[in-house]
């Protein structure tokens, strides 16, 4: 009896490599043909849940198409932009815990998928109202004046734990004025020389540091009032010395007229008795 031949060889588990035409330097390592875009949030990019916000695309260059994409997802959006603004609008609605995330934009010539710029910066968008509001208060009481520091602390509630960021907003803004870790339950955020333009209502928040980027609900708001700084003892003697001279000039001026209208009216009676 013979003895038995190899065993016959099954498919291969993975198909044979192809070997890739050679490149080219140049076209190995392309540079970015087009600059990368911008992205903003409007109203802001922190919103409460529920609400509607817009993530506006900005390109440098018209004739394109647009690419929205959420960091850690294969959720994508494609829009053309504004042919006279060169700016993209994806509307979101009702937003929700799982619309929280970073996001980034590109895009694209028409007709030229494979030139394309590079990402914009990320943009973080949080919806608040997953976990327990915080506090904010003052440091400083009464009234604030230009050229001070403020400093205002958020303290969360000592039932939430992990690591959490904390975001400072300001009524009108589209994006935190500040964000900062948290030192414990609470942070501290420092107005440096502020000014009228620091005044308006702050409220504040804090969220999880990673994904899904849960938020807690706004603090109560807290108003800041910034007066115009008082003048300065050097200030105000620099004024009164303006006013004395300027009395003192308008004192010569008069006497000087009077002085010419006495030597006129001499020389007058002089030509008369002459």
């Amino acid at each position: 009896m013979a003895p038995p031949g190899p065993p016959s060889q099954g498919p291969p588990l993975f198909p044979p490599v192809r070997e890739l035409p050679e490149t080219s330097p140049e076209t190995r390592f392309l540079p970015e043909a087009l600059p990368k875009p911008s992205l903003r949030a409007w109203p802001s990019s922190v919103v409460p849940a529920g609400s509607s916000v817009t993530l506006r695309c900005g390109t440098p260059t018209r004739d394109v198409s647009v690419a929205l994409r959420k960091v850690g997802s294969v959720w994508e959006m494609v829009q053309s932009p504004n042919s006279t603004e060169g700016q993209a609008e994806f509307h979101l609605s009702d937003v929700k815990s799982s619309h929280a995330g970073e996001y980034t934009c590109k895009y694209h010539r028409r007709g030229n998928p494979h030139v394309s710029s590079g990402p914009s910066d990320a943009l973080l968008l949080l919806v608040t109202g997953y976990l327990r509001k915080p506090s904010l208060q003052a440091h400083r009481s009464g009234a604030v004046t230009e050229g001070q520091e403020v400093t205002l602390q958020c303290q969360r509630p000592a039932t939430e734990l992990g690591p959490v960021m904390f975001a400072l907003l300001k009524a009108g803004s589209a994006a935190p004025v500040q964000v900062r870790p948290s030192a414990g339950r609470e942070t501290d955020f420092s107005l440096l020389s502020v000014s009228a333009g620091d005044s308006g209502n702050y409220s504040c928040v804090y969220y999880q540091a990673r994904a899904p980027f849960r938020a807690s609900q706004a603090s109560p708001r807290l108003e800041i009032r910034v007066a115009a700084s008082p003048p300065s003892i050097a200030s105000d003697y620099t004024t009164g010395n303006h006013i004395r001279l300027a009395l003192a000039a308008a004192i010569m001026v008069i006497a000087g007229a009077f002085l010419l209208e006495a030597w006129c009216t001499q020389r007058h009676v002089r030509g008369e008795s002459g």
